[in-house]
């Protein structure tokens, strides 16, 4: 069996030139426990050279249906490959009665832990708080991560889906979002799973990666993937089409000024 998903051209050559700028990588996974996913029962270290390979320039990684037992496997293969320090925090999805939410094993049969929302900052020790969203309270359970002093927070919200926030309006989506952006104090992302229009109050005194606006969401093409910064930070935006086929979600990623 092909241990890895092929590589072709990772991220374009002329990343944006101007200030200094931190990159920043989002991405869906989608590893857990969807069984049409390419990575669905992947062993906890191939989840996390896939990470890796698409994220060795990056600074930092907002990472949804990820697994926590890939934490050490993403902090060591991200090590190796960058050869700088790390840290990796995620938070494990709960379901209604609190138990976790678990990814189902790998093909050997291995536990990977629990379905997650992950951020690693390319950074010693590093300091984390992770918060908890309003939720359905028939559903799942979500969660920001967000570092210490909450210049990075990421989220998974929600999906709309028959057994989650389906109700008209979306309203605890949109709660999610309302919470989320009072959380966060400098680059907020994640799958926030709203399009554009009804996720229209983040983009209030903020900038997001891709103005255009392009699809994220390989299903339905739709854009629900986000990267945001404030007001003239965006340096720069690429939606990485050439691993759609890797998951439902393309890897987003987003140059940010310092």
């Amino acid at each position: 069996m092909i241990r890895h998903l092929l590589i072709a051209g990772l991220l374009p050559l002329n990343v944006p030139a101007q200030a200094p700028s931190l990159h920043v990588m989002t991405w869906n996974l989608c590893a857990g426990t969807n069984s049409n996913c390419p990575l669905f029962r992947r062993t906890t270290a191939e989840l996390a050279w896939h990470v890796a390979v698409l994220a060795t320039k990056a600074d930092v990684i907002f990472l949804q249906e990820f697994c926590t037992g890939a934490d050490g496997d993403l902090k060591r293969e991200l090590e190796a490959r960058s050869g700088r320090a790390w840290s990796v925090k995620s938070a494990g999805l709960a379901r209604p009665d609190g138990s976790p939410y678990q990814c189902h094993p790998d093909r050997n049969g291995r536990p990977r832990g629990t379905q997650s929302v992950t951020l690693a900052v390319a950074e010693r020790n590093a300091r984390f708080g992770v918060h908890a969203l309003s939720s359905p309270p028939w559903s799942a359970r979500r969660y920001a991560v967000c570092t210490a002093d909450r210049a990075w927070c990421t989220a998974h919200f929600s999906s709309g889906a028959h057994y989650d926030d389906k109700q008209k309006g979306a309203p605890y989506r949109h709660k999610q979002l309302r919470e989320l952006f009072e959380l966060g104090r400098g680059v907020v992302g994640g799958d926030l799973n709203l399009v554009p229009r009804d996720a229209a109050t983040a983009y209030r005194g903020r900038d997001e990666c891709d103005p255009r606006k392009r699809w994220t969401y390989v299903t339905r093409k739709r854009k629900i993937d986000y990267v945001f910064a404030g007001d003239g930070r965006m340096r720069g935006c690429f939606v990485d089409y050439a691993r759609k086929g890797w998951s439902d979600h393309v890897p987003l990623h987003a140059w940010v000024a310092r």
